[in-house]
C-alpha cells in the first residue's frame, strides 16, 4: 500500500492514483492490498504552510462562506512542492508496531505508574531514546541516574536486560514495598531490574573497569532545574568521615554534596567510553539556553564520537537536546585526566551554558511585564494549596 500525505493541498483520488502509478517502477511483490496491508509507504508532497497550517498557496480557491471550492488555480497549482518524501511506514496499528495507536503509547503512560518522582522521564521520548541507543532483546542497558527507573522500564519493554544505579537511596527504595521501581516492572510483566546505590562520579571505585559491559546507556542527568546533582561527600569540605554505627547502616542516609554540572557530563562520557562495548552507544538529554551552540558547546569524548542531536523546544528561551553517542575507540585507562579535562571545548564557558539553567529562567521571566504581578498571585495560590492540605488532616 502506498499513501499519499500532501499537507495543506488535497488531492482527489484520481490524481493519487497517478501520483502512485510513478512508483511502479519500484516493482514491489505480491498484490496491492489497501486494507490491512503487510507493508505501507508514505508520500508526502511538502509545501509551503502558513500559521494556522493551511496551503499558502492553495490549489483551490474558496467561495464566500470560506469554504474550499472545486475550482483549480492554475498558478497555484504549477508551483513546485518545496520537497518530496517517500518512506516506509514503521508506526501503524495494522502491522503491529505503532506504539500511539491501541492505547499501547497510553498503556505505558506515566499516568498509569504505581512509582513515580519530579523527574520521571515520560514515556514517548523514552521510547524515543531507547530507539536511538538501539536497545533490544537481550541488550545490556545501563542508567547511571536511574531514579524512578523510567528509562530502564522502557528499555525493558524492547527486551533489555537492565541496569540502574543512583546516589539516592531513598529513591530506589521507594515509598513503600507497593510503590517503587520494582513495582512498576511488576505491573507490566516484565523482569526487574538490577539497582545499586553508587555515585558515578567515583563509578571506578565501586566495580570493575577492565571489561566493557553494556551495549547501551540511556539517562536524563540532574541539571538542577527540578532536581540538583549530587555526588558522595560533605559540604564542610574538611574530608572528615564519620563513621556508622553497624546498627544504623541499614537506614543510613549518606552525605552528599553539589555535584556540578560540568563534572557530572564529564564523568557521565567517561564512564560510558570506559563501560559501553565497541560500538555501543549513549543517549542523553541536556536542557539549553538560546545561546547554546551544538558544535561548540556539547561535552566530548575521544572515545565516542556524536551521531545525533535532536532539538526539541521547550519554552521561548529553553528547550532540550537528546544526543546519541557510539563508541569507537577503546578506552585508555592511563588517559582519564586527559579525556575528563576535554570534554567541554571551550572550557568552564561551554559548561556554564548549560549550568544553572533554573536561575536563567528565572531572570528571563523577571524581564517580561506583569512578572511580579504573577509571581505574588502564584505565591498566594500555594500557601491556599498548603492551608487546604493541612484542613484535610
Amino acid at each position: 500500500k502506498i499513501t499519499i500525505h500532501p499537507p495543506g493541498s488535497p488531492y482527489p483520488r484520481q490524481e493519487q492514483n497517478e501520483m502512485r502509478s510513478k512508483f511502479s517502477f519500484l516493482q514491489f511483490p505480491g498484490p496491492v492490498q489497501m486494507k490491512h496491508p503487510d507493508d505501507e509507504y508514505l508520500f508526502i508532497r511538502e509545501v509551503e504552510l502558513d500559521a494556522m497550517g493551511g496551503a499558502v498557496y492553495p490549489r483551490h480557491c474558496k467561495g464566500e462562506d470560506g469554504k474550499t471550492k472545486k475550482e483549480l488555480i492554475p498558478e497555484n497549482d504549477a508551483r513546485p512542492p518545496l520537497a518530496c518524501y517517500f518512506g516506509r511506514v514503521l508506526g501503524n496499528g495494522t502491522l503491529g508496531r505503532n506504539w500511539r495507536g491501541s492505547n499501547r503509547l497510553f498503556r505505558y503512560s506515566l499516568k498509569k505508574r504505581t512509582y513515580l518522582g519530579p523527574t520521571s522521564m515520560d514515556s514517548e521520548l523514552s521510547l524515543i531514546m531507547t530507539n536511538l541507543a538501539k536497545v533490544q532483546k537481550g541488550s545490556f542497558a545501563f542508567d547511571p541516574f536511574v531514579g524512578t527507573g523510567s528509562i530502564l522500564l522502557t528499555a525493558a519493554l524492547r527486551g533489555a536486560q537492565t541496569f540502574g544505579t543512583d546516589i539516592d537511596l531513598r529513591v530506589l527504595r521507594g515509598r513503600n514495598p507497593n510503590e517503587n521501581i520494582v513495582s512498576n516492572f511488576q505491573q507490566y510483566g516484565l523482569p526487574p531490574p538490577e539497582l545499586v546505590r553508587s555515585d558515578n562520579s567515583i563509578y571506578h571505585r565501586h566495580f570493575r573497569k577492565h571489561l566493557p559491559l553494556f551495549d547501551a546507556i540511556v539517562t536524563d542527568p540532574p541539571y538542577g532545574i527540578r532536581a540538583g546533582a549530587r555526588k558522595s561527600g560533605s559540604r564542610r569540605g574538611d574530608g572528615e568521615v564519620r563513621p556508622v554505627l553497624e546498627e544504623y547502616r541499614y537506614d543510613h542516609v549518606a552525605q552528599t554534596r553539589p555535584y556540578a554540572v560540568s563534572d557530572v557530563m564529564a564523568d557521565l562520557l567517561n564512564v560510558a567510553a570506559m563501560t559501553l562495548v565497541m560500538g555501543g552507544r549513549l543517549t542523553y538529554v541536556i536542557p539549553s539556553m538560546l545561546d547554546f551552540n551544538e558544535e561548540e558547546d556539547l561535552p566530548r569524548h575521544d572515545c565516542l564520537k556524536v551521531v545525533s542531536v535532536c532539538y526539541q523546544p521547550l519554552q521561548t528561551e529553553l528547550g532540550r537536546r537528546t544526543v546519541t553517542m557510539e563508541k569507537v575507540k577503546e578506552y585508555d585507562d592511563r588517559k582519564r585526566d586527559e579525556y575528563l579535562e576535554g570534554t567541554w571545548v571551550n572550557g568552564p564557558q561551554s559548561a556554564e551554558k548549560v549550568a544553572n539553567i533554573r536561575e536563567r529562567l528565572i531572570e528571563a521571566a523577571k524581564k517580561k511585564p506583569g512578572y511580579e504581578e504573577k509571581a505574588a498571585w502564584r505565591k498566594q495560590k500555594r500557601k491556599e494549596t498548603k492551608e487546604a492540605k493541612k484542613r484535610a488532616k
